[in-house]
């Protein structure tokens, strides 16, 4: 026989209290007549750990990160962005890769060593027990690899999303973030230009035009990674180049896969773009193109010529020739001859006097024969290339190079050294010593004797280390050459000569931070530790917020499992 209380249903969940139990005024009354128990506790400790939360916290936001670039400027570029994305946010950018939380890994996959050294800083984080972040071109054209297996992975379309993917790892998650960005279908040149970033010098801003290329070279594994050419509009380099220009920048660097082919898939092209640039160039400060393959600057070397020969143009271009055989381009797929590579170079030089020629030149490509490479090196011979890279054959995995028959490797590093040896047989600067030039200076040497300047020509000019021309076009005089840079003593009588741009950034400051975060710092921040601070602090609302969530939630736990407790009682006592 039901009893009365469970004739009818329960219409307030605190019906359940039976009358023995005490009411809520009950508790309260209670309440009053508790005395707390006072316990003794370090104060001092309390506090500390209130306002500094352990380095091994799991909240996000307050680590320590470490990074790590390899690889070509477009890269460094993606580095620099994702370091102030980071830092702007809270986190702090260390130096120190054994003191950080987290290793930020950004690959390069042009050649088989970059992989290795990428593949052994994965190794050795896992052993030092890292947070790890893979980034950059190695886990985006390969991510399924072995070594890659439970890791984060940003793709290099995406690394607009890094502060996402380093706050989830932080928490112990794995998150794989390799998607194309794209409007209306169609793919976009990458990431807004208009993101936070950290240039490593801050006087310099490399800006990448486009991501991607145009061609299909056999040997390219990078073609995996970056996709089909994808530019950004002229309107948001130009805004980009702007901003770098109020921010103290003196030097601006276009990078991308190939510069020359930019603009093809929007309506547009290289000229087009370069002279809405030096419009905004102010004077005392340089612009220097990227590398550009023959078969995009073919139909555009008038252009070229005139734009090589603004005042704020360095007259320095950087075309890949790989090889002087023309049977050896054809299996190389390069879309142009050995010809075509010649009339390039012969019409810069004759309209841009002065210029400098960079080229590239693979050794040992599958099929290549000691004919073939005897041209290669008699091209480098006739031009005399004052910039040279030379690049053993490397078969990359999954390109159809590595499925040709290859060349011994004692073959491939002899002709490697052969034509070391024809490169280092020439002073291309020799003949400079005595001349007044003009230099900007833009960073110091690795052995940290001289800064270093480059002249009109991009040509490498050692200064001695005066912190007034940091930043500055000075004039000198020519006194020694070596084989890769000139010594320039500065003339007494001669006005250093200061770009009418603003004072740059400090080092390790956050360029381009969103307008919430510059009220905050005020209108001129000093320096990261302030931006970290301020992301910290955004960081510390945020967490409160998850927590008065997170409170939030276990109350509706509570109440939603009361509920249920009361709908099993009377689902039994109907049935009693």
């Amino acid at each position: 026989m039901p009893s009365a209380s469970c004739d009818s249903l329960l219409d307030d969940i605190e019906d359940i209290v039976s009358q023995e139990d005490l009411k809520p005024q009950d508790r309260h009354f209670s309440r009053k007549h508790v005395v707390p128990k006072v316990r003794k506790r370090n104060t001092q400790k309390y506090l500390q750990d209130e306002n500094s939360p352990p380095s091994n916290s799991t909240i996000p936001g307050i680590q320590k990160i470490w990074m790590r670039t390899w690889g070509c400027s477009h890269n460094n570029s993606d580095g620099e962005y994702m370091a102030g994305q980071l830092a702007a946010y809270g986190y702090e950018i260390t130096e120190n890769a054994s003191d950080a939380d987290l290793w930020l890994l950004n690959s390069c996959t042009v050649k088989n060593p970059a992989e290795d050294h990428f593949r052994n800083s994965i190794k050795k984080a896992q052993e030092e027990n890292k947070k790890i972040v893979l980034a950059g071109c190695v886990p985006q054209a390969q991510p399924r690899q072995d070594y890659l297996k439970g890791l984060s992975i940003i793709g290099v379309q995406q690394i607009d999303r890094v502060v996402e993917v380093v706050e989830e790892t932080i928490k112990g998650h794995s998150v794989r973030l390799l998607g194309q960005k794209k409007n209306n279908g169609k793919r976009l040149g990458g990431a807004p230009l208009d993101l936070p970033k950290i240039r490593k010098n801050p006087l310099i801003e490399i800006i990448s035009i486009n991501t991607g290329c145009l061609n299909a070279c056999t040997y390219c594994k990078t073609k995996h990674a970056r996709g089909n050419l994808a530019s950004y509009p002229i309107d948001e380099l130009v805004d980009r180049a702007k901003q770098s220009f109020q921010e103290g920048v003196c030097e601006i660097w276009l990078t991308s896969e190939d510069t020359g082919a930019y603009g093809r898939d929007i309506g547009t092209n290289l000229p087009a773009l370069l002279w809405k640039l030096v419009e905004v160039i102010p004077r005392g400060a340089m612009l220097r193109l990227g590398m550009t393959n023959p078969p995009y600057i073919l139909e555009h070397l008038e252009e070229m010529a005139k734009i090589l020969n603004h005042p704020r143009v360095y007259a320095f271009l950087h075309i890949p020739v790989q090889s002087a055989s023309d049977s050896v381009l054809t299996e190389m797929r390069r879309e142009y001859c050995v010809a075509d590579f010649k009339r390039v170079v012969d019409f810069l030089k004759e309209k841009v006097p002065g210029i400098t020629l960079a080229t590239d030149i693979i050794c040992g490509f599958p099929g290549e024969t000691d004919q073939d490479f005897q041209e290669t090196v008699k091209l480098v011979e006739e031009y005399k290339f004052p910039s040279l890279f030379i690049n053993q054959f490397y078969p990359r995995p999954g390109t159809p190079a590595a499925k040709m028959a290859q060349i011994p490797a004692q073959v491939k590093k002899q002709r490697t050294k052969d034509l070391s040896r024809v490169f280092h047989s020439y002073s291309p600067y020799d003949h400079k010593i005595g001349e007044r030039q003009q230099v900007l200076v833009t960073e110091e040497s690795f052995d940290s004797k001289f800064y270093v300047a480059h002249n009109r020509f991009y040509e490498q000019v050692l200064v001695p280390k005066d912190p007034t021309f940091m930043g500055k076009m000075i004039e000198v005089d020519i006194y020694e050459s070596g084989k890769h840079f000139m010594k320039g003593q500065p003339v007494s009588d001669a006005r250093v000569y200061t770009p009418s741009i603003s004072k740059p950034l400090a080092k390790g400051e956050v360029s381009g931070l969103p307008e919430e975060f510059r009220n905050r710092l005020g209108n001129h921040p000093s320096s990261v530790s302030h931006t970290s601070a301020v992301g910290r602090d955004f960081a510390s609302s945020r967490m409160a917020l998850r927590l008065q969530n997170l409170r939030q939630d276990r109350a509706l736990r509570v109440s939603v499992g009361l509920a249920l407790l009361a709908l099993l009682l009377t689902f039994f006592c109907q049935n009693l």
